[in-house]
């Protein structure tokens, strides 16, 4: 594994995603989080690209109220991956990262988000769900502020 982590890491510069790329890997984001609701849990979805944005490293559906697919991806993938190779990569999720996961990001130096809608939508969407707490806070606030 660790040969395979080092070959990835030197191997791609670093580009700007297509917008083909970008909702292709979004459509996977979609297509996890429809996995994550057949399991009982709520329908988030993310994936982790490499830096050429063709490779998909790690996928992860939401888990619980405070297990967040960001957050679990941002974990696994800075246990497994440099902090200077996550900067290149690109994370694409359903929805746009509550603040928990916005700092998970942050602190994990992924260095690319997309997201499919706002943070503000799915408040309107879901309203004040207490099994789904969500904050009219942009996660652009948090990245600023760190």
């Amino acid at each position: 594994m660790d040969e395979i982590k080092q070959i990835l890491e030197h191997t791609f510069d670093n580009i700007d995603p297509t917008h083909d790329q970008m909702i292709r890997h979004l459509h996977r984001a979609n297509q996890i989080a429809k996995r994550a609701l057949q399991f009982g849990h709520h329908p988030f979805g993310c994936v982790l690209v490499g830096p050429d944005n063709e490779v998909a490293l790690i996928d992860q559906g939401n888990v619980d109220i405070v297990n967040h697919a960001e957050s679990m991806l941002s974990r696994i993938a800075y246990t497994n991956f440099s902090s200077e190779y996550l900067w290149r990569c690109t994370l694409y999720t359903t929805f746009e990262p509550c603040v928990m996961c916005a700092g998970t990001l942050y602190w994990a130096n992924i260095g690319r988000l997309v997201f499919g809608a706002t943070e503000k939508r799915l408040l309107e969407l879901t309203g004040n769900n207490e099994t789904n707490p969500t904050l009219d806070i942009p996660c652009r606030y948090v990245f600023e502020h760190g």
